[in-house]
């Protein structure tokens, strides 16, 4: 996450707002520490991104996944 001091941030607040914007938060410090998280405000919080393909390699789909049941479902509704 990038830096900015209150100087780079007062000369370039609309670029970063946009930055904010497309999902890219940043920091503005004073005297070299930080002292507030910039973000978008419809951004998840932090820990809350969702994350595609976190699971990948735990779980296996079976082979007949789309014929699971198949036979039930044929004695219930007679298909």
């Amino acid at each position: 996450m990038e830096t900015y001091n209150i100087h780079q941030a007062k000369t370039q607040l609309s670029s970063l707002i946009e930055k904010a914007e497309r999902g890219e938060p940043f920091i503005i410090a004073r005297a070299g520490k930080p002292v507030v998280r910039v973000t978008a405000v419809q951004s998840p919080e932090p820990g809350q991104e969702r994350r595609l393909g976190f699971m990948k390699g735990h779980i296996r789909v079976p082979d007949d996944f789309d014929r699971m049941g198949e036979r039930e479902i044929t004695e219930l509704f007679g298909a």
